[in-house]
């Protein structure tokens, strides 16, 4: 999504700068090695105001990805929290999409990062759908991309790290190249792993699959959330390895993630899954996900977090 308008303010290393102020030097180590961690929040406009989804989660992870960088985050998880909350407030936002990011700064280069210093910044503009308005309702069309994701002992896929997403880059790129809305990627071994930056579910016989965390995927949040959704609907969820022809053969077909949220899919490598359209799971799903987070239903699993 283009940045239309670059007013406000970005919180950097504990100030509230100007939006077109917030600049590194172009020797900063982050330039030349990819060396950050980042995470993707959305706060939502629900009926009692804005309020953001699983906060703390989406702050711990960012912490533990910096963590498995040996990236000491020079803030507590309640103080980028808190920080979070007071970006939005100073922005005046209501619906938005938030971008806090750790990374090496400007002191030396080399490959070996511990003598630069570590830059904490977080941002948030206004955003819509990341597959755009209908795909929520329509679906869209994937195909398995020939690049495939990190192999174990080569990047950390636990860890949502900036230099990981070349390697989304390269099959996102290819996907839209070849007339497709988005790409699976496969794991190490050929099995289904996930999208260029979501999750991804398929439904068979009204049981719901989807990768271990050992397929080489991130385990998001949303992720984590739906699981819990559809546990509570008695829906049975099954985490486990799931061959690329599975995905021609599902009856639904759903990807997750902050941006994505839930969005159906119509067709892999053209072929089309189930009736071409959402099924009655993925939009059962959506119902339950959007009422929590529009604040419709009761917020029973404590995700949102009120920004006033």
């Amino acid at each position: 999504m283009a940045f239309n308008e670059e007013t406000g303010k970005i919180w950097f290393n504990g100030e509230l700068v100007n939006w077109k102020d917030a600049n590194i030097h172009v020797l900063s180590h982050v330039v030349h090695y990819g060396s950050s961690v980042f995470e993707g929040i959305r706060c939502y406009n629900t009926k009692n105001g804005p309020a953001i989804f699983r906060l703390r989660e989406h702050v711990e992870r960012l912490v533990n990805s910096g963590k498995i960088y040996r990236m000491d985050i020079p803030y507590s998880v309640d103080e980028i929290c808190d920080a979070i909350i007071e970006t939005i407030k100073i922005n005046n936002l209501k619906d938005c999409y938030i971008r806090p990011i750790a990374f090496r700064g400007y002191k030396e280069l080399g490959v070996y990062p511990l003598n630069c210093p570590l830059d904490t910044v977080i941002a948030a503009w206004e955003w819509g759908k990341y597959l755009g308005e209908e795909a929520i309702e329509n679906g869209v069309d994937l195909g398995v991309s020939t690049w495939r994701r990190m192999a174990p002992n080569t990047l950390p896929n636990m860890a949502k790290a900036g230099a990981n997403y070349m390697n989304s880059q390269l099959a996102k790129m290819e996907s839209l190249f070849n007339g497709f809305d988005e790409a699976i990627m496969l794991d190490y071994s050929g099995m289904v792993s996930e999208g260029s930056g979501e999750n991804i579910f398929l439904v068979k016989d009204d049981v719901i699959y989807t990768p271990h965390s050992s397929l080489s995927i991130l385990s998001g949040i949303t992720r984590d959330s739906v699981i819990k959704l559809a546990k509570e609907t008695e829906i049975e969820v099954k985490e486990e390895p799931i061959p690329r022809e599975m995905l021609y053969l599902a009856d639904e077909i759903f990807l997750t993630g902050t941006a994505a949220e839930i969005t159906p899919v119509r067709s892999v490598d053209q072929i089309k899954i189930g009736a071409g359209k959402r099924g009655p799971v993925t939009q059962k799903l959506q119902e339950k996900f959007f009422n929590i987070v529009g604040g419709i239903e009761e917020d029973r699993f404590g995700w949102l977090t009120f920004v006033e």
